[in-house]
Order: C-alpha cells, then structure tokens, then sequence
C-alpha cells in the first residue's frame, strides 16, 4: 500500500504509523547505511557521478550513489549526515539560495508588488498574506503565513485548485476561493502564466531567462489529463528552469572568483544539491571563501537584469564539521 493511502489510513488502526515508521527505517539502512560504507574508495571517500542533463528541468543529477536524496529532515537523517565529515583542518560550508524560485518568478513576471517585497529584504509569504487576506502584516496569524506560503510555491509549481486543496488541508471552496484571490491581487503573475502557456502551444517549447529551451511534444496530445499535465509542467518551467541556470553558472563564476583571489587551492566544491553548494574550505581561509563564494553566487543574474528590476538573490550559509551539523 502506498505511503499516500496510508497516511489517509493514518488513525484508522494502531499499527499503520508502525509500518510507516518501519518502512522508513528500512530505507534508510537499505539505501544508506548498508550501502555506503561498502562505496567507499581508497582516499577514504565516497565518489558520485553528477549527470549535465539529468533532469528536464536542467538541474544535475547524482548517482552510484544519489548524494542528492541523503535524508534532511528528522532525527535519523542528520545522523546520516554526520557520516559525512570535513577533512583534517577543514570546515564543509553550505550556500544555498534562498526562495530562489519565488525571486525569478518576481522577475519573470515583473510583478511590481513581489519585487518590492525582495528589494525590501521584506518576508515574502507575510506580505502575500496580507495583500491576500487584506489584513495588514503586523495583524498575520503563523495559519495565514502558511496559507500564503502553501499558494505562494504551488504557483511556482503550476499547482491547480485540487493540489491546493489538499496542500492547505481546506476544503475545495475555500481552496478555490483563495486561488481566485490570489490572481485578483496579483493579475501581472496571472497574465505572466497565461502567456507562458500561449507561447508553449504556439511554439511547442519555453525558455528560461538564459534562453535554453525545453520542449513538451505533450502539449499537442488529444489525451486530456496528458495535456493538462503538460501545461502545468509548461508554465513552470522558465522559472525552474531559470533557478537550474543561476546553480550552474554559480558554480562557474565562484570558481572563477576563487582562482582571481588565489582562493582555489584552499576551496574545493564536493557537492550540489537543488539550489546549494557544498565546499570543503580550508580552516585558514574559510571566511575569505565565504566571501567570494557568495558574492558570486548572489550576482549571477545580474547581465541578465537592467539595475532597476533586480532583485537580490540571497545566499544562506551554513558550517560545520560534518554534514549533518551544519549552522548559520
């Protein structure tokens, strides 16, 4: 029985968050912890295969082993990431973008309310709230917030009114009623969507700010549901797209950075998951990486954007001797 139904079943009998508690375990030594140790080479480390053109979207994908889907959340996965330990006289560091997804979106959409809210360091989910909710932001509940949040990514993620629905735990009326307020308030995001969806049936393709193009041969299907899929996935993917570009090209500008700084011997990139980059730097020169390794990252869009549109990418870092103990 798949993990969907059961978490339906979740209540209806005792031993159901059993054995979704035991298949998670089993995951977890099956897929990690039998499996690891044993991919160790003779330098001590555990070496994946990053794919260029892994995923449609345009991101990398990792295998023999997927270091991408090392478990982040809840007690058992930051154990696991603690196997993984810097260097002697090394710190690993995270930069991970922050909300991305959102920001591209904003400038993709030149919707005038979303960048003000970056360009003003603002939180982007409280202030949606409030322009959804007509409440003003200091009066928002941690349940608007939510709310706001939930509608804010499914948009991102072309998410209908169903997905909605289920994402908010709400019933479908009220689903709808705020799906139908959220492209009232924000018309520029709506006409945006719309007219990625145009260009994708005219031109069988969309592209990302960077102008690479994916093709969606679906969007010509006489299937309903398979068409329907096919625009959603259409709609999404300038922005994702566009995200999968920045991580590439942040790779590229902080290497060049840190060679320009003298900085390349001392910080080596090990691993990129989503919208991070994990580097092992050496303890003498980790705020001097940091530095340059941010900048960087947070400039990628900039030949891109005229000054005036911009909006701040922002960079999140984290450090620590192993994986799983990570802080700001």
């Amino acid at each position: 029985t798949n993990i969907e139904i059961l978490k339906k079943l979740e209540d209806a009998h005792p031993i159901i968050p059993l054995i979704m508690e035991y298949r998670e375990l089993q995951k977890l030594v099956s897929t990690y912890i039998d499996t690891l140790p044993v991919l160790v080479k003779e330098d001590g480390r555990i070496h994946s295969t990053f794919n260029q053109m892994g995923a449609v979207t345009g991101r990398f994908s990792s295998n023999d082993p997927n270091l991408q889907n090392i478990p982040v959340k809840g007690e058992y996965g930051k154990v696991i990431r603690d196997a993984f330990v810097a260097d002697k006289n090394h710190t690993l560091v995270s930069f991970d973008y922050s909300q991305i997804e959102l920001r591209i979106a904003a400038v993709l959409s030149n919707d005038t309310f979303l960048k003000k809210v970056f360009q003003e360091g603002r939180d982007v989910h409280s202030s949606v709230a409030s322009k959804v909710f007509g409440v003003p932001e200091n009066e928002i509940t941690p349940e608007m917030r939510r709310r706001a949040k939930v509608i804010n990514f499914g948009i991102v993620y072309g998410m209908g009114v169903t997905a909605l629905q289920a994402n908010l735990g709400s019933t479908r009326a009220e689903a709808e009623t705020f799906y139908k307020n959220y492209f009232e308030e924000f018309p520029t995001i709506a006409g945006y969507l719309e007219g990625v969806k145009k260009e994708a049936l005219e031109k069988g393709y969309t592209e990302t700010l960077f102008g690479r193009r994916r093709f969606f041969p679906a969007l010509r299907s006489k299937i309903p549901y398979i068409r329907a899929s096919a625009e959603r996935m259409a709609i999404n993917a300038p922005i994702q797209g566009t995200a999968a570009d920045c991580i590439k090209l942040a790779i590229v500008r902080a290497e060049e950075a840190l060679k320009k700084e003298g900085l390349l011997l001392y910080s080596h990139l090990i691993l990129q998951v989503h919208d991070e980059l994990v580097y092992e730097i050496a303890d003498e020169k980790v705020d001097d990486a940091i530095a340059v390794i941010t900048r960087a990252m947070e400039s990628v869009l900039d030949e891109k954007v005229p000054a005036v549109d911009r909006i701040p990418l922002s960079v999140h870092v984290g450090m620590g001797k192993t994986w799983g103990s990570l802080k700001d």
